[in-house]
């Protein structure tokens, strides 16, 4: 929030320099902890320093040169309107505003900004996320999610601070895993799939299991069974070849179990709120992945191996001139001809940058690829690709839920339907109680909402890297660390600014406010919180970090929590006060709402 003042500051200082024959560098500013009155600080390190090397110097040690600079400045800043006084401390120029002028402006902004409040100024790049993007004939789920969610919000932070955003997804729709389910619907349960978008996508999840069993080898297997599990390989590899060979009826099979999968995602992301403008398919990219195979080989960057009944291969750490293993050795097209994730993705990339005009490529894909991904990167070196080094990995670990981890191949998943389902079932059973003025319709809305919200903080309010039990009691809970816990700070100022709009306590307009009286400690702390939202927007997109947003938000419904329990608002003594209290609380509800949007949270009206 000083930023105005910083570069008003900046300015002044400037022009202080240069009429004095001082060398003027670009300043660091840094908010100042408030203790009585808010502030900023920056120090003259630098440009002592600079004079120094330059010989222009007065010959003193560079910090008590910076401090002789500091005071000169600090003399011909006193008496500048909205400034209450100026410091020089140890080579620091430290400048604090009045404070009741000072909380004011930031509350004013916030309203007359609203929802766009903390946005940041366009910044000239285009920038792709890559994610929510579940291999077809599977099902969502939980592990699914985290992917979605970081994703989404991600793209929401990267676009609300002035990036243009492009989001992404790229289903994994051909493989040896998609075949597998091809294979057994075709070979037993053709014609048998049931009605309803979740039920089918759910159901193809289950021939997948299914199938691995029926592929796998056994212990004590019997010759008979060794022969029948061999016959089954050989069908399911063959299906693989025909749809590589474009084969009309494999084809059409594919397209029509595919739609099933995709109908489901499509759904699920429409109740999540996420609206993908660009979609890649891996099998859109297969033959454009083929032909970069035979450029890699032309230009001796690949070994062709097929010959001789091998793959074509790339020994990246070789090419590289590497002496110690790090990309290893890669195949990027089969014996079969047919290619592998890292060729398809070699493919998209050149897609992206090239078709798209993207500056910038972020890859939200779990820890468990960054080998691959790596190598990817690595090869795009190789071929000499400009972007190469604009691409960008966002991993995440793994979701479980304390019965243990998930595995697709035994059938071991947690659906994010059933767990939704379950949030919304257990909210229900709480609002029926607290709530039962409520519809039954609205209810259901609320309860989704809150159930929703509880999810997607539970993923969000952990460091990305970091593996994820998911716990449902915990993450439903209304305190602590929780998506309910900041929907309810919400709830809570909607609930004071209702009430005082039915008392005819509101305010007409906002420019009669004054907060030129002694703030509380929670409202002190609250202002600071808001103030710091803009800050918040920046880091989160400079660091590709949701969980820098998601920690904000909690410290801010926290601040809220703490000021409703111990600051009257409509009960203040005075009529200023409880017209600043209200335009306080007034902008602490959008601060939420803004914040909870950028999480994909949805801001209720009433819990």
């Amino acid at each position: 929030m000083f930023e105005a003042e910083r570069s008003l500051l900046e300015e002044r200082i400037a022009s202080i320099c240069r009429a004095e024959g001082i060398p003027f560098l670009p300043l660091s500013w840094r908010p100042l902890p408030f203790a009585g009155e808010w502030g900023i600080s920056t120090s003259f390190f630098q440009i002592a320093a600079e004079e120094a090397r330059a010989g222009r110097g007065t010959g003193k040690p560079v910090p008590l040169r910076a401090q002789e600079l500091a005071e000169r400045i600090r003399n011909q800043l006193r008496g500048l309107e909205g400034i209450s006084r100026v410091e020089s401390v140890k080579g620091y120029l430290n400048i604090y505003f009045e404070t009741g002028r000072y909380a004011r402006r930031i509350i004013q902004t916030v309203l007359e900004t609203g929802s766009e409040f903390g946005r940041g100024a366009p910044k000239g790049e285009r920038v792709m996320v890559e994610y929510a993007q579940p291999n077809t004939h599977h099902s969502f789920h939980i592990g699914h999610y985290r992917n979605a969610i970081l994703g989404e919000v991600l793209a929401r932070l990267l676009e609300f601070a002035g990036y243009k955003t492009i989001r992404a997804s790229y289903p994994g729709d051909i493989g040896l895993g998609v075949i597998t389910v091809l294979w057994i619907y075709d070979k037993f349960y053709r014609g048998q799939e049931p009605e309803g978008i979740h039920e089918r996508g759910q159901w193809l999840l289950k021939l997948y299991a299914e199938a691995t069993a029926l592929l796998e080898p056994k212990a004590n297997e019997t010759p008979e069974q060794k022969a029948l599990r061999e016959q089954y390989e050989a069908e399911r590899r063959e299906m693989y070849r025909k749809w590589d060979a474009g084969d009309p009826y494999v084809r059409d099979l594919w397209q029509r179990t595919r739609e099933w999968s995709l109908e489901e995602l499509r759904d699920i992301l429409r109740r999540l709120d996420i609206h993908i403008d660009v979609w890649f398919f891996e099998s859109e990219v297969d033959e454009p992945a083929k032909a970069i195979v035979e450029e890699l080989v032309q230009r001796g960057i690949a070994d062709d191996e097929r010959p001789q009944g091998g793959p074509v291969i790339v020994r990246i750490d070789e090419k590289l001139g590497l002496k110690q293993e790090k990309y290893r050795t890669n195949v990027i097209l089969r014996s079969d001809g047919t290619t592998l994730y890292l060729t398809k993705d070699l493919a998209l990339a050149k897609i992206k940058f090239e078709k798209y005009g993207v500056d910038r490529s972020i890859y939200v894909v779990d820890v468990r690829q960054s080998l691959h991904l790596q190598q990817t990167f690595a090869i795009l070196r190789l071929m000499g690709f400009p972007q190469a080094e604009k691409c960008y990995h966002l991993g995440y670990g793994f979701v479980s839920l304390p019965e243990g981890a998930m595995s697709a191949r035994r059938g071991r998943v947690v659906l994010f339907m059933d767990v939704l389902e379950e949030a919304i079932r257990r909210v229900l059973a709480v609002e029926s109680e607290k709530s039962p003025e409520m519809s039954e319709s609205e209810r259901r809305r609320v309860a989704e909402q809150i159930g929703l919200g509880a999810l997607a903080y539970s993923m969000l309010a952990v460091d990305n890297n970091r593996d994820i039990v998911f716990d449902m009691d915990a993450a439903l809970s209304f305190e602590g660390h929780t998506g309910p816990y900041i929907q309810n700070a919400h709830v809570r100022a909607n609930s004071i600014l209702k009430k005082a709009k039915r008392e005819d306590q509101w305010l007409d307009d906002l420019r009669t406010v004054s907060f030129d009286y002694d703030l509380t400690e929670h409202e002190i702390e609250l202002i600071e919180q808001i103030s710091r939202f803009p800050q918040a927007v920046e880091q989160a997109a400079q660091e590709y970090r949701p969980l820098v947003m998601a920690a904000y938000a909690y410290d801010l419904a926290n601040a809220f929590h703490s000021f409703y329990h111990a600051v009257p608002v409509l009960q203040a003594e005075q009529e200023n006060i409880r017209c600043a209290r209200l335009a306080l609380v007034a902008a602490a509800k959008q601060v939420l709402a803004n914040a909870l949007h950028l999480l994909d949270i949805q801001a209720p009206e009433a819990m």
